[in-house]
């Protein structure tokens, strides 16, 4: 019995670090952890003017008059 208090202990160290790994895993990334790497990339003019057309905010006369004036 002499090794019972500290395996005890270190088992119930493990217990909790187990748990608190597992609230992480499921809860999401670490605070201050590393920087996604999927960021949204900043939208261009172009890209703004294709969502006006497919929303059918311009006509097709509108989008190209538009487009030649962006230089693409």
């Amino acid at each position: 019995m002499i090794f019972g208090p500290p395996i005890m202990i270190l088992v119930l160290a493990v217990v909790i670090a187990l748990a608190v790994l597992l609230v992480r895993w499921l809860g999401g990334p670490w605070p201050g952890g590393q920087p996604q790497q999927h960021q949204p990339r900043e939208r261009t003019p172009l890209d703004i003017l294709k969502e006006r057309y497919a929303r059918g905010e311009i006509d097709k006369e509108e989008f190209e008059e538009r487009r030649r004036v962006l230089g693409d």
